[in-house]
């Protein structure tokens, strides 16, 4: 909470959606999980969030879609995105099917169902879901398909010229890395972080390459509608 209200501050027009997450690991939420991500959702909604991003699945690692309805009706009328659970699907179009289905979701987050959303493999199932989307099914939504995971100035050029005629309008990007920290005093075999080379490190995003990507689209944006 206290973070949301620094960033709400700091960027007071900048939309912010929140991460609803009770935990890290899988998606199959228990009921006292899927209790604590309503009280979440509730605090957020008060303290006027833009939106909130949460996905859940069940054991069979099909949508959820019982508990995501609960959690996007609680979130109303907040937008809604359902997050990178629908990665972990056992089948990303049948997912991406019943996601559209369900009241209240806005966007979907996802890479593709592959380990970056540039790569070959991904951006097929990308383009996939696009059509998918195109087609205005009885009760059914369109929703804002959001790329993400190894997208950054090297690789948004591939992703833009794919998805941009489809309809591609946003991209997630973390846009961070480890910086050194100054911590003098690093006990042997001890840490409070994550481990590895982040265990006395910071993850900060760097400003300049959220400028890059914001560029790279704006001007294929440019060129697209000249070319409509």
């Amino acid at each position: 909470m206290g973070l949301y209200k620094a960033v709400k501050k700091a960027v007071p027009d900048v939309p912010i959606m929140v991460m609803i997450r009770p935990r890290v690991g899988d998606f199959l939420y228990s009921k006292r999980e899927l209790e604590v991500m309503l009280e979440d959702i509730a605090t957020f909604k008060a303290l006027k969030a833009d939106g909130v991003v949460f996905g859940a699945l069940t054991r069979d690692a099909t949508v959820n879609v019982l508990a995501t309805t609960q959690l996007a009706q609680a979130a109303h009328p907040m937008e809604v995105c359902f997050h990178r659970a629908v990665d972990m699907a056992l089948n990303l179009t049948e997912a991406f099917h019943e996601i559209k289905t369900i009241p209240g979701i806005t966007r979907v987050l996802t890479s593709g169902q592959g380990k970056t959303a540039p790569s070959d493999e991904s951006l097929a199932n990308l383009k996939e879901l696009f059509r998918m989307n195109s087609v205005n099914e009885h009760k059914s939504s369109v929703l804002s398909i959001l790329p993400g995971s190894g997208i950054n100035p090297q690789t948004i050029g591939v992703v833009l010229d794919t998805l941009l005629p489809l309809g591609l309008r946003e991209v997630h990007l973390s846009a961070g890395g480890w910086l050194p920290s100054d911590m003098v005093h690093r006990p042997e075999g001890m840490g409070m972080g994550v481990g590895g080379e982040g265990e006395w490190g910071i993850w900060r995003t760097n400003a300049e390459t959220v400028r890059e990507v914001r560029h790279a689209m704006d001007e294929a944006w440019k060129q697209y509608s000249v070319s409509k």
